[in-house]
């Protein structure tokens, strides 16, 4: 057998279910006793922790038949580097146990040992007997932390499996249990290795032990059985998460991925499509998993899928990276008959594409789209409840006379933002230096600046500061102001011709619009007023891109589909739209 000595995988099985569930607890002692070897004076403690939510069984590392453990070298072993990825998941969500909470305490304890300062301690290279434990815990500095210290550093090393066994059943023959964080932490290691018998094994146990797992729990279970033959396994675990919690995105992908590999497309989008309307958001990972695994297959279904895809790029403002790019440009043109051609571009100034001539949608929105939008605007985010939560509404008031005194502007620039581009210059300098470049067309500017800024500080200069006024107009908020909604109102009132120049991606106030096409509106609006800036070169000076006056967004004709891309993987949204695009079309 894999986790527990030489007794087969069924013969377990039988018998944790009959000790558990029909036999009287003086027996499921003797049992159990016997089978993993617990010392007559552990058995009382151990018993009545089997049904605690605090503690799982003990192993015998004397006991095992494991499959071959990944080399060493496979994984980087060391100090400093983090723990497997799914590790990380594991808070995720509320954590939910069957009876006490000592496991959400030991939990907790856990967290405090990641950070502690001995987070690293080099594991044997093969089982130690529990004296050779014993002296290893007495020499670590801390040594109410060393099993824990000690597992994190084998899941980084990759260490054999058994040698984590070994260290298991020294902790269960010492304390008469194994904490839950710790079975964690061991499937951790059997995900890894791709351990399938040792993850079942330790699923069986979790399941008869603890009602619920938390989520991270789940997520390795799932992604350890779903990268095996036994997959269809990680589809039954995951409707089992679906009773009790959202399942993660780990989860939903761990089964996507798995069902696409076997060529089960239609369940694969199934999955897809709930997690969506779970709001669960896809990595562009899983995305291009499906353009790579349905790779010349045939299908009026399957392409309504995949174009589905590309559409939830469009309306998500979700720019794929190169990687992605090629995989979607394959696809089309793996399409039998269909006769699709892909070619990298860059978009003409006029919004006109040199591959296949087609001119790309306007960014501009018409005139009843912009009253739409600046009426919501003003409603939802400018006398949204959140704006005075760092405004007051005398500011605004005085703010918006001060705008509709001076209509119109041709750009509005977010003065705190600008003056922080280049750490190594005055705040001040960095400022004045967007005032000249922007200030050379005659255009009309106003910059919303902070009251700190009119003080004569090492990073304000008061004769710089007079010199800017002379360019543009300024209004200076209180220093705890929320300036975006002041942004958007003198941007919005000044007309569909004016820029704002910020960094920020304005992410909040689209959240706080009331309905979805609104939305969308405003992401096209921003698209095509948001100037972009950033430090030149050399250092010296700052380098702005106009906005587009076409849509940079993912859009298609039928017969054309044009794809804005960026050249590495960006998972956060970006303010930034890229300069590159894909042209498909049809010969």
């Amino acid at each position: 057998m894999a986790l527990f000595s030489q007794t087969s995988q069924q013969g377990f099985q039988a018998l944790l279910w009959k000790c558990h569930m029909v036999w009287p607890v003086s027996r499921c002692r003797q049992l159990f006793a016997a089978s993993f070897s617990i010392p007559n004076r552990e058995q009382i403690n151990y018993f009545s922790s089997v049904t605690s939510s605090s503690t799982a069984l003990p192993v015998d590392a004397k006991e095992t038949d494991v499959l071959p453990a990944k080399k060493r070298s496979e994984v980087d072993c060391k100090e400093g580097k983090g723990l497997d990825e799914e590790t990380k998941e594991i808070p995720e969500g509320k954590v939910h146990f069957s009876s006490s909470v000592g496991a959400a305490k030991k939990w907790s304890m856990s967290h405090v040992v990641s950070r502690h300062k001995f987070s690293f301690v080099q594991p044997p290279e093969k089982p130690l007997q529990a004296e050779e434990w014993n002296k290893l815990r007495e020499e670590f500095q801390s040594p109410e932390i060393f099993e824990e210290v000690m597992l994190n550093s084998m899941i980084r090393c990759n260490s054999p499996i058994d040698v984590a066994k070994s260290l298991l059943t020294h902790l269960a023959k010492r304390n008469g249990d194994v904490a839950y964080n710790m079975l964690v932490k061991y499937l951790t290691l059997c995900v890894q290795q791709g351990q399938v018998s040792e993850i079942r094994d330790v699923y069986d146990i979790m399941k008869v032990r603890f009602k619920i797992l938390e989520s991270g729990a789940y997520s390795l279970l799932i992604r350890g059985l779903s990268n095996s033959n036994q997959w269809r396994m990680a589809l039954t675990v995951l409707e089992e998460v679906k009773k009790i919690m959202i399942p993660s995105r780990t989860c939903y992908e761990s089964c996507i991925k798995a069902a696409s590999r076997h060529q089960e497309l239609k369940l694969a989008f199934e999955l897809y499509s709930e997690m969506l309307a779970k709001d669960v958001v896809p990595t562009l990972h899983v995305l291009q998993s499906f353009f790579d695994f349905s790779r010349g297959m045939k299908g009026a279904e399957l392409q309504k899928e995949l174009f589905g895809i590309l559409l939830y790029l469009r309306e998500n403002q979700i720019y794929p990276h190169r990687t992605f790019m090629r995989s979607i440009k394959l696809w089309f043109e793996s399409l039998p008959g269909e006769n699709w051609r892909g070619r990298l571009t860059k978009i003409k100034d006029s919004g006109q594409c040199p591959v296949c001539s087609h001119q790309l949608e306007d960014s501009n929105l018409t005139e009843e789209e912009y009253k739409h939008l600046s009426e919501r605007i003003i409603k939802d985010v400018i006398h949204g409840t959140d704006t005075f939560r760092k405004t007051s509404p005398e500011e605004l008031e005085a703010f918006q006379t001060f705008v509709e005194n001076r209509l119109p502007f041709d750009i509005v620039i977010d003065g705190l933002n600008v003056s922080h581009i280049k750490s190594r210059k005055m705040q001040c300098e960095n400022l004045f230096d967007a005032v000249n470049h922007l200030a050379k067309e005659n255009a009309r500017l106003l910059v919303l600046g902070r009251k700190h800024m009119l003080t004569n500080s090492s990073n304000w200069k008061r004769e710089i500061m007079k010199e800017m006024q002379s360019k543009a107009d300024f209004f200076f908020a209180e220093n705890i102001s929320e300036d975006d909604p002041f942004l958007l109102y003198a941007t919005l009132r000044s007309g569909k011709h004016c820029r704002f120049v910020s960094r920020d991606f304005l992410r909040d106030h689209k959240a706080c619009l009331s309905d979805s096409l609104t939305r969308h509106l405003f992401r096209k609006w921003q698209r095509g007023h948001q100037i972009v800036f950033f430090p030149s070169a050399e250092g010296r000076g700052i380098n702005f891109l106009p906005a587009f006056r076409y849509d940079c967004v993912v859009q298609t004709t039928g017969d054309t589909w044009h794809i804005p891309y960026k050249d590495v993987f960006e998972e956060k949204y970006s303010y930034q739209v890229p300069r590159k695009w894909l042209c498909i079309h049809q010969k």
